[in-house]
């Protein structure tokens, strides 16, 4: 499953907004390090000085500020300056990479939910990302429930969340799609339950992942 020239493991963690991803990648990195593991936790769009910039256009404002395609434009900018300045160096150098979302979550948010754009977001994505994680963890949970959550988070950043109840559900729906189409990187995670029980499973799955990379060299 390992790709590209590092040593090192790409772990991505995708979910509906409100899925308890954030929560999850954080704990799972604690979980590692305490094991010994160099780990660096990141976060999409941003994760880099220019990203984060981009971030700050792309999730705050209103609902409208951006049409689907002009979003696309920007989270693969953003992308691109994640990978070369944080992602890549860090796998060169053999760490364990846990970035809270990725290119999965434009192909949900721009290519299904907001129009039929997924050709464009694969095709900007093999001219200018050209890399997947080596793991993705889908963390599911009900719509309504993740988006009660997400917006008791009372933050700037719910220019998504306030498109309702129902990209919600379309987003949910797309995800479990991408988890069948790309089955041999994806697991799907109950979420719905308490956060100690899903960090559980994340850890096992990701324990086992690190196990036959070892393995494999």
């Amino acid at each position: 499953m390992s790709q590209g020239t590092g040593a090192g493991l790409f772990i991505s963690l995708e979910g509906i907004d409100g899925s308890g991803k954030s929560t999850q990648a954080r704990l799972l990195a604690e979980a590692l390090q305490a094991s010994g593991h160099e780990v660096v936790l990141t976060r999409e769009p941003g994760g880099s000085p220019g990203a984060e910039e981009i971030r700050r256009l792309v999730l705050e404002g209103a609902p409208d500020r951006w049409s689907a395609e002009t979003e696309i434009l920007l989270f693969t900018a953003a992308r691109r300056d994640h990978l070369e300045r944080t992602i890549q160096p860090a796998l060169a150098a053999g760490k364990v990479v846990i970035c809270d979302r990725f290119a999965d979550s434009t192909r949900v948010y721009q290519g299904v939910s907001r129009g039929d754009l997924r050709p464009i977001v694969d095709q900007l994505h093999r001219l200018m990302i050209g890399r997947e994680p080596d793991l993705t963890l889908l963390i599911d949970m009900e719509p309504a429930k993740g988006l009660s959550r997400a917006l008791g988070r009372q933050g700037n950043e719910e220019r998504f969340e306030s498109f309702g109840e129902g990209l919600q559900a379309q987003m949910r729906r797309a995800f479990l799609d991408l988890a069948a189409e790309f089955a041999d990187r994806f697991r799907v995670i109950d979420g719905g339950r308490a956060i100690e029980a899903v960090a559980a499973d994340v850890l096992d799955l990701v324990q086992s992942e690190l196990g036959a990379a070892a393995a494999r060299g």
